[in-house]
């Protein structure tokens, strides 16, 4: 059976440089810190980075929930991210954007007033 989201994993071509970054982005330093892999425990779940060099914005997309995504956005880009899809609100309320970080992937964001963390078993 399926129990839910445990991690999303990017693919970079500089690991050290985008450890860094992420540490900035999520103020936490990583848990787990190997040549072959670097993971970041974010609410719950996992971040991994995997240093293989594919990265890009075509492959699956993960949110990440926020509170206000438009300080999120002000301060993600402040900290070197593009933005690859504009804050759009996608009903009741819930709004997401997509940024592209400075590696190539997307690093996605969900605003859902809704969304009850205590109701994730």
């Amino acid at each position: 059976m399926i129990k839910g989201l445990r991690t999303a994993a990017y693919p970079v071509a500089d690991l050290a440089a985008a450890k860094a970054w992420y540490e900035s982005v999520f103020g936490v330093a990583p848990y787990f810190d190997q040549p072959f892999y670097v993971g970041f425990s974010i609410g719950g779940f996992e971040l991994g980075l995997i240093p293989d060099g594919t990265a890009g914005t075509g492959g699956s997309m993960v949110y990440w929930g926020v509170d206000d995504i438009d300080a999120e956005v002000a301060r993600i880009v402040a900290l070197g991210a593009a933005i690859h899809g504009a804050i759009q609100d996608v009903g009741d309320g819930i709004r997401t954007v997509e940024l592209a970080d400075p590696f190539g992937n997307l690093l996605c964001l969900i605003d859902n007033p809704h969304f009850d963390p205590s109701a994730v078993r």
